[in-house]
């Protein structure tokens, strides 16, 4: 009972750190503003989520959560993490090929305007 409620609090720390994760990818940029040490740490997390992206691949994490997800006795998924809490809420159909390789473009133009704003503000004038 209590390696299922301490896989559980797992599961859920899991998927915590992975929702913090995707928020960084999208929008980290924008701590660069704030403190420009963050920029090296952020463009690799959203390179790694742009290829996470365009390889149709499922970032590690996912398989994580579903092994604690397991051990406490729920339910595990198929597909990723986006596929099966945020695109169930904005594409009901599931993730499509296209759909996954425009998420990885919006990532790369949303950065490109915020890096681009960074320069600006750091140091391109």
């Amino acid at each position: 009972m209590i390696e299922g409620m301490l896989a559980s609090v797992a599961a859920t720390a899991v998927l915590a750190i992975h929702g913090l994760f995707i928020l960084f990818v999208v929008a980290g940029g924008f701590l660069a503003l704030w403190r420009s040490w963050v920029a090296v740490p952020h463009l690799l997390a959203a390179a790694w989520g742009a290829a996470i992206s365009f390889g149709g691949w499922i970032c590690p994490l996912t398989p994580l959560e579903n092994h604690f997800r397991q051990q406490a006795g729920m339910a595990g998924y198929q597909g990723g993490f986006i596929e099966h809490y945020l695109l169930a809420l904005i594409y009901p159909d599931g993730l499509t090929r296209g759909v996954q390789i425009g998420l990885g473009m919006g990532v790369i133009a949303l950065n490109v305007i915020i890096y681009s704003w960074v320069w600006r503000r750091h140091g391109g004038h």
